[in-house]
């Protein structure tokens, strides 16, 4: 203190009036300038310094976070994707398959019934000839019979 007031007394009886008085009051402005940054500094600064820190921190790791669950999406929506084109190309072969089997037993059965509608036709055929041949030896018969009462009859005359 004493080194104080005797800087105080030397800067009272120097000279004043000149436009930068360097006197004892700009080291102790400059000791308090230095106190005041050190207090704001400890009281203000790093509390929010850490505050931004932890904030940058939580949104770097968001971010990770983010484009790791992305990434995944992405892997997972073309997993899904080629399922979905597999699935699509096996089902496509079934209806194929199975379209060409109904082909298949269309085209047998078209062809039986063209086999039973044939055998029809020669049934039919058949018994329209043996019907043809009955009804000529019936005919026959008749006309045996009617030839021999003509001959009957002209002979007794």
């Amino acid at each position: 203190m004493h080194i104080i007031t005797l800087l105080l007394s030397e800067v009272e009886s120097s000279s004043k009036g000149g436009l930068f008085d360097f006197n004892a009051t700009l080291p102790l402005m400059a000791l308090q300038f230095l106190g005041l940054t050190l207090i704001l500094n400890l009281l203000y600064y790093k509390p929010i310094i850490t505050i931004l820190d932890d904030r940058e921190e939580y949104i770097r790791n968001s971010l990770t976070s983010a484009s790791a669950s992305l990434l995944k999406a992405d892997e997972l929506t073309k997993t899904y994707e080629l399922e979905l084109a597999e699935s699509r190309k096996s089902a496509q072969k079934i209806i194929k398959n199975a379209q060409q089997e109904a082909q298949a037993i269309v085209s047998e059965k078209i062809k039986e019934a063209q086999k039973n509608a044939e055998k029809l036709l020669l049934d039919a055929y058949d018994q329209l000839s043996i019907q043809k041949e009955e009804a000529l030896k019936s005919l026959e018969v008749q006309v045996d019979i009617l030839s021999d009462q003509i001959q009957d009859k002209l002979l007794n005359n």
